[in-house]
């Protein structure tokens, strides 16, 4: 059997204590990986990354002088896997999320770790050449919520569609199916619950089952919960449990 090269990595991390955990684990654990390269802060990492052409950085999200997003921005002509290393903050997970970005929550979890790596190993072996990181600087510099993308795990690999575009969604058992405004229906490999927590609004659950695009709304109809009426002809029905919220949108 073939011998797989090892991965080519840096790890960007501002505190010592915490680069020199994760290179330990990464050197006990990750046997696939070898760490070429550390920086400190935004200033070190883009000069190095620019020398070695690593295939995966380890980045941490918060630190002084520039943050993971610029480092992303300053090396857009480069081709690398990023692992995002975050303390827990509702933004940047947000932004993770929505672009489908592999990551991990500071302290770091070894099988966490050993699963990012596994999946990262997994892009490299096939070739896949998708461009999440452009993906999560473009959704960074957009102020505006439903300009942003988001990236879709389908059954084939991944796909990249604009908020602005999905008119709703529907839970079908472990997948979602996503209903665009030019008539396209995509089945994600994601829980309804997974969009209810990255899609901001114009997004509302009104359901268990459903969200929708509020800006999508051709018309309400009252009941015990009601219904709408969206622009792609779809009646959904409004469970009374979410009735209070749906409403609030249109006060």
């Amino acid at each position: 059997m073939m011998m797989m090269q090892k991965i080519r990595s840096v790890i960007v991390e501002d505190e010592t204590a915490a680069r020199e955990v994760l290179k330990n684990y990464v050197q006990k654990y990750c046997p696939q990986i070898e760490v070429v390269g550390e920086a400190q802060n935004f200033k070190e990492a883009v000069p190095l990354l620019h020398e070695l052409e690593p295939q995966l950085v380890f980045l941490d999200v918060e630190m002084p002088f520039g943050n993971a997003f610029d480092v992303l921005e300053a090396c857009k002509d480069l081709r690398f896997e990023t692992i995002f290393v975050t303390a827990f903050s509702e933004y940047s997970l947000k932004a993770l999320n929505q672009s489908a970005a592999y990551y991990l929550l500071k302290p770091i979890s070894i099988e966490e770790l050993i699963t990012a790596v596994n999946k990262v190993q997994q892009h490299i072996l096939n070739h896949e050449i998708f461009n999440r990181n452009r993906i999560i600087v473009e959704n960074f510099r957009e102020t505006k919520p439903e300009k942003q993308q988001v990236i879709l795990p389908t059954l084939e690999g991944f796909e990249v569609v604009k908020m602005e575009d999905i008119v709703r969604l529907r839970g079908n058992g472990n997948f979602t199916d996503l209903y665009l405004a030019d008539g396209q229906k995509k089945m994600v490999c994601r829980f309804l619950k997974h969009f209810t927590e990255i899609l901001p609004f114009p997004f509302v659950r009104v359901h268990k089952s459903h969200i929708i695009n509020v800006n999508s709304v051709k018309s309400y109809h009252k009941g015990a919960g009601g219904y709408v009426m969206l622009i792609d002809g779809s009646e959904i029905e409004i469970s009374p449990s979410y009735k209070e919220d749906f409403l609030k949108v249109f006060k």
